[in-house]
């Protein structure tokens, strides 16, 4: 019947679409030192995986270069720069597609000569799985296996193969009758390669505005890890804002889930600022805002890297102005040892401490890849200059140095926690907001210093959410009741910054939206019960004192 033909033909292809958007994507790379045959394992991975179009079988066959030695040069099949096939060397990095029924691969085909280092850490930034070729299996893997373990390697699967004879690549070889493990192909369908950086917390950094006319407000990017669902709760950084997902937005309409890495656009139930280089986090499992960090760091440009060099750092979609305030210590690649340097040569591997001028969303990279890892950028040519992965957030940059200079003088100090403030103050720290009642708020702030309490007001006129949430953090965290006047917060702003500076529910009092109706005395009298309610015990107060040192 041919009038069904083509809508047969719609649903088939509309069904294949779906298995395929369905299917893993895992990308893997090879690395080694050169004429190791990693472009021939690669080419004879394709080969024997139908993924090579005829005519590219055909071009390698009249090749008049083949170096392999047999009837086929299946390296000629990624070497795709001119100087890579007279020289017989990989230079650039090399992404090749394919997929299986069970999976989709993406391959980075990068260079062994110890000059292309750069090539090689770029094509490894995107890789999920990491493989070596040894020409020798078993003498090799004892050994393969202690040096992957100080790679902080855990998970080592060795497969003996000959990518020249395509044993055990895509089929099982009878060469190795020792062997009854799976296929290099097998293992790469089957493997599991989510669980090393499984977080399952939201992350999804905001990437662009779409507001093509007044109706419609989106926010697109790339889910980075985690999954979305109408209604579901969000924290927006850095401005602390609570929101709630209203509509996730595909390519072909609303969806009903959006599952890490897909591109969507959200839609939010309030309007709230939003930008690119912000980000929306569970607001259970927040990411660590910090402007310095340690990272691991690989440097790729030929000019060395040097302490206090400007330099522009990317990380997720969040651009920033950047310094290594520190070089911690350079790895030697050969022995993994650790030594001094004071700068760091091209394809040179550091540890290094950053500081940026403004905060970053991070993940520990053995968290988080896509939050977890960054770019250096030079300012002046735009060329990107390093990679790196986070290892640690610091609180802030004041606080390591004191901490350093310190333990150079051999002095021992202990942090003065919350509970020794709140003994020495009598009372819990508070946040009371007030609204536009300055002159009740002054009535209130005397009230309560004749009472014992340590107390505060803060004007908050004009300051932005980001800085009062700063401020508010520091106040409460040195253990005072702060009286909060002309303060512009919305309900779920309030919300939202409690989560972010994880004050305690019930220490916060919003005054603000009280019914104009009701005169200055009954809030004061609110206001008074609410600090009573603070204030310790003297019983309490003596049980944590604890025994006199």
């Amino acid at each position: 019947m041919p009038a069904v033909a083509p809508i047969e033909r719609k649903e088939s292809l509309a069904e294949f679409l779906q298995q395929d958007l369905r299917k893993d994507l895992l990308r893997f790379t090879t690395a080694g030192s050169v004429d190791d045959g990693k472009s021939t394992l690669i080419g004879r991975l394709l080969h024997d995986a139908k993924a090579v179009y005829e005519d590219q079988v055909a071009s390698v066959k009249k090749s008049k270069i083949n170096r392999s030695g047999g009837a086929f040069d299946f390296s000629l099949l990624t070497d795709g720069l001119r100087a890579e096939r007279e020289q017989g060397i990989t230079i650039d990095v090399a992404y090749r597609y394919f997929s299986t029924a069970r999976r989709k691969f993406i391959i980075a085909d990068t260079p062994g000569h110890e000059q292309y280092t750069r090539n090689m850490a770029t094509g490894a930034s995107t890789a999920d799985l990491a493989g070596y070729s040894q020409d020798v299996f078993l003498r090799l893997e004892r050994d393969f296996l202690s040096f992957a373990s100080h790679l902080g390697i855990s998970f080592v699967q060795c497969i003996p193969i000959s990518a020249l004879g395509g044993d055990n690549v895509v089929s099982s070889s009878e060469n190795m009758p020792w062997y009854s493990g799976s296929t290099l192909l097998g293992h790469l369908e089957t493997v599991d390669f989510r669980q090393a950086r499984s977080l399952d917390a939201v992350r999804f950094p905001v990437q662009y505005v779409i507001r093509p006319d007044s109706r419609f407000r989106g926010f697109a990017g790339q889910l980075a890890s985690g999954a979305l669902q109408p209604g579901d709760v969000l924290v927006a950084l850095p401005s602390g804002q609570e929101t709630r997902v209203k509509a996730i937005v595909g390519f072909d309409g609303d969806s009903e889930q959006a599952i890490a890495p897909e591109s969507i656009a959200l839609r939010l139930e309030n309007e709230i600022d939003l930008s690119r280089g912000d980000m929306l986090v569970s607001p259970s499992k927040l990411p660590a805002v910090s402007r310095s960090f340690s990272a691991t760091v690989v440097w790729l440009h030929p000019e060395p890297l040097r302490v206090e060099r400007p330099l522009l750092l990317k990380q997720t979609t969040r651009l920033v102005k950047a310094r290594v305030r520190r070089i911690r210590h350079r790895i030697n690649v050969n022995t993994l040892q650790n030594e001094p340097a004071e700068q760091l040569e091209m394809n040179g591997i550091a540890q290094v401490e950053v500081e940026t001028n403004q905060p970053l969303f991070l993940d520990a990279y053995a968290t988080s890849r896509a939050t977890g890892s960054f770019i250096l950028i030079d300012p002046f040519s735009d060329a990107t200059v390093g990679a790196g992965m986070v290892r640690e957030t610091f609180l802030d940059n004041v606080a390591r140095t004191e901490e350093r200079d310190r333990a150079a003088l051999g002095v021992v100090l202990e942090d003065v926690t919350a509970e020794e403030r709140q003994r020495r103050h009598g009372h819990k720290p508070g946040i009371l907001l007030l609204g536009n009642r300055g002159f009740l708020a002054k009535s209130l702030e005397r009230a309560l210093f004749d009472d014992g309490f340590h107390v505060v007001v803060l004007d908050a006129s004009g300051v932005l959410l980001p800085a009062l949430r700063s401020f508010l953090t520091s106040l409460y965290s040195a253990g005072l009741v702060v009286l909060c006047v002309n303060a512009s917060l919305e309900p779920q702003d309030l919300a939202g910054l409690s989560a972010a500076a994880a004050f305690q529910p019930d220490h916060v009092v919003d005054l603000s939206a009280t019914d104009h109706r009701s005169n200055d005395a009954q809030i004061a009298r609110r206001a008074l019960s609410f600090a009573e309610k603070l204030r310790l015990s003297p019983d309490s107060n003596a049980s944590q004192k604890g025994t006199p040192k």
